[in-house]
């Protein structure tokens, strides 16, 4: 006699598992870097990474530090005092925009100094 069992199924081949994602936070932290740099903080501001607080944080903080940048423009145009003062002022805008960029890579939400008061009256 046979010793087999009838209508046995063949065993499945093995199923392809897709690789994981990344994690959702690091496309919000490339974008909350963005939002340090310039003009480039239209970028993450039009997206929907602004709905999360990590990104609105760093907006608002990198929206006061380009603010202030452009009035050291204005600024730079009054002979004398402004090339003097200016670039003192750029020198402490590059400081504070390493700050902030270490605090993104680091995930804090800590205030710049001197304007991360200011990126408070915000309200998006």
């Amino acid at each position: 006699m046979d010793t087999q069992t009838p209508n046995t199924p063949p065993e499945p081949a093995q199923s392809f598992t897709p690789p994981p994602t990344p994690p959702a936070g690091n496309n919000n932290q490339v974008m909350a870097i963005l939002a340090y740099l310039g003009i480039l903080v239209i970028v993450p501001f039009l997206t929907e990474a602004k709905n999360d607080p990590f990104v609105k944080f760093h907006i608002k903080q990198g929206l006061v530090l380009l603010i202030c940048e452009v009035i050291g423009w204005f600024i730079l145009a009054i002979p004398f005092l402004g090339w003097i003062i200016v670039p003192v002022f750029q020198l402490i805008f590059l400081i504070l925009i390493i700050l902030g960029i270490m605090n993104v890579v680091n995930k804090q939400m800590k205030e710049l100094p001197v304007i991360g008061a200011w990126a408070k009256q915000f309200n998006f």
